[in-house]
């Protein structure tokens, strides 16, 4: 449990996202490129990059809040983070990353799936708690945040519609495809962050009842699991 609170401070600090990108390009460094985590690592520092030009340098098209921007963001990657830390020291982390952990290598399971199930263990669960974890840290209700979690799922639907057109198989494999794309069909990132905003909501709400708030963290966590093992199903060639 302590490795999985390393990140857990009371303020952000300004280089917060800094650090975070430092961090996930040492791991676009050092892991191999069809590692699954290095496949999901190398689209989440993509949106990184791009929060990091619209809120931190003031690129067209920027937070409407640059503090609660920063934030959330930081609090969000730093979910995945600590995910990464507990496996790294033999602590089982949430079960929504452990169907990529354990199937990182598995020579069956696409690219294209490794960072789906990245994206869905981010946003199906994490999202959900950096939300709180922003809500705390500024001493703000959710609603105030709501402007800068648009703007953060707006980035990630485009990255993962650009994701689809970069992994997914040409027109000359869709019959090796077709299995792909039924699984990957199965799947929307909107109706995840749609999820993603209630839970947190949800959460929010259950804060003064901390049992009843852990269970339904529990249940969200073993739910988004699951969905990530559906979709890291190793296929055939």
């Amino acid at each position: 449990m302590a490795q999985l609170e390393r990140f857990a401070v009371t303020q952000v600090p300004t280089h917060g996202i800094d650090a975070v990108l430092a961090r996930m390009r040492v791991l676009a460094a050092d892991l191999p490129p069809r590692d699954g985590v290095a496949v999901f690592n190398r689209v989440y520092l993509s949106v990184t990059e791009a929060v990091d030009r619209a809120v931190v340098r003031g690129a067209t098209g920027g937070f409407p809040d640059r503090v609660a921007a920063v934030t959330l963001d930081v609090r969000f990657a730093e979910r995945y983070l600590q995910a990464l830390d507990a496996a790294a020291c033999g602590v089982r982390g949430p079960a929504c990353w452990q169907p990529l952990l354990q199937f990182r290598r598995h020579p069956g399971v696409r690219p294209l799936q490794f960072a789906l199930a990245g994206i869905n263990a981010h946003i199906g669960h994490d999202l959900a708690l950096a939300v709180v974890d922003a809500c705390r840290t500024l001493n703000c209700e959710p609603g105030t945040l709501e402007d800068e979690f648009e703007r953060v799922g707006d980035l990630l639907v485009a990255l993962e519609e650009h994701v689809r057109e970069e992994l997914m198989p040409g027109p000359d494999l869709l019959q090796v495809a077709d299995p792909l794309t039924h699984l990957l069909g199965s799947w929307s990132l909107d109706r995840a962050r749609d999820a993603a905003w209630a839970a947190a909501r949800a959460l929010w709400a259950l804060r003064e009842l901390p049992s009843i708030a852990a269970e339904f963290t529990h249940r969200l966590d073993t739910s988004v699991g699951l969905v990530g093992r559906m979709l890291l199903t190793p296929l055939p060639d």
